[in-house]
């Protein structure tokens, strides 16, 4: 299968076509809203869900199928915030703080590309690894803080030490450790219970969740076209970089094609959920904006679409 039906395929995906419509809609200013609440509710459930399910799978991966991929992944965390820090100071010619800031996105990851990424390879047939959940709340923590203490040193002073603790402590990473530990440790029986919600239902809560993250990256557009050419450039130039070396390290790791897809669209993808709060507070200077625009205004449609194939192709090829 070519690049263009691997998109075409990823297009008619229900949780693409909503968040398409989501995004639609509000340009078309339709009142499409879901309540804070709900959307509170099925950002829980899906981090809970991701975390539970990679909890299952982990406690049936052997070790050694473990230890490359997971030293890759933190490869990964501490060398894209590096290098999002210093495009952003040369490329775009932001402040440190402002730089700092989207290197703390791009450094960490997104849970729900990830969830669209694997729900991909596995409709492709080419995932072998049940246990890249675990790699997600690897690669949450690492990223934010590199790019916190990248800016400690370049602008001093800030709370670092609050910053750190609201990474470990935010909710996304809370939610996916905990169901992680969670799936460890529960009995076959009493996981075998709670699958019906947080497995069978699993891909049906992803097209709500779309659908609303669909309706605010529309009404980011307006702020992405007023950042300029350059901030487009580099919210999709430097994912699909990060891609490229995702990839190559998931392939060096020894992982399945659907797994390198994984890996890689994971490297690719930008935090909008873990990051922000964490910036909030020790880099109460940055543009916050900024950096949402780029990360779920640009990169996230972006790979929604068109990464996610664009990798599973590159994948491929790197297999061949």
């Amino acid at each position: 299968m070519n690049l263009g039906e691997l998109v075409g395929q990823n297009l008619g995906s229900p949780a693409v076509l909503a968040f398409v419509l989501g995004a639609v809609a509000v340009r078309l200013k339709s009142d499409l809203r879901f309540p804070e609440a709900v959307t509170s509710l099925l950002s829980t459930y899906l981090l809970l869900a991701i975390g539970l399910k990679g909890g299952l799978r982990l406690r049936h991966a052997a070790l050694d199928d473990l230890v490359w991929p997971l030293a890759g992944t933190v490869v990964l965390g501490i060398v894209t915030p590096l290098v999002t820090y210093v495009v952003a100071r040369r490329f775009l010619d932001k402040a440190p703080a402002d730089s700092a800031s989207l290197a703390a996105h791009y450094g960490s990851v997104s849970a729900v590309t990830f969830t669209a990424a694997e729900t991909f390879a596995k409709n492709a047939g080419t995932l072998n690894e049940n246990y890249l959940a675990a790699l997600v709340a690897v690669l949450e923590v690492p990223g934010i803080v590199v790019a916190l203490l990248i800016a400690s040193r370049v602008l001093g002073g800030g709370s670092l030490r609050s910053a750190v603790h609201e990474v470990l402590t935010g909710r996304s990473v809370v939610l996916l450790i905990g169901g992680l530990i969670i799936g460890l440790v529960a009995s076959e029986k009493s996981a075998t219970l709670v699958e019906p919600l947080f497995v069978d239902l699993f891909a049906g809560v992803l097209v709500l969740f779309l659908l609303d993250l669909g309706v605010l990256a529309g009404k980011r557009l307006d702020a992405v076209r007023e950042a300029g050419a350059r901030f487009v450039v580099f919210a999709i130039g430097l994912p699909v970089i990060f891609g490229v070396l995702g990839a190559v390290i998931g392939t060096a790791a020894g992982l399945s094609v659907g797994g390198v897809t994984v890996l890689a669209t994971m490297a690719a993808s930008a935090s909008y959920i873990a990051a922000p709060a964490a910036v909030r507070i020790g880099l109460p200077s940055a543009d916050g904006g900024l950096a949402l625009a780029a990360a779920l205004g640009i990169t996230f449609p972006f790979n929604l679409v068109i990464g996610i194939p664009l990798y599973a192709e590159l994948a491929n090829r790197l297999a061949a």
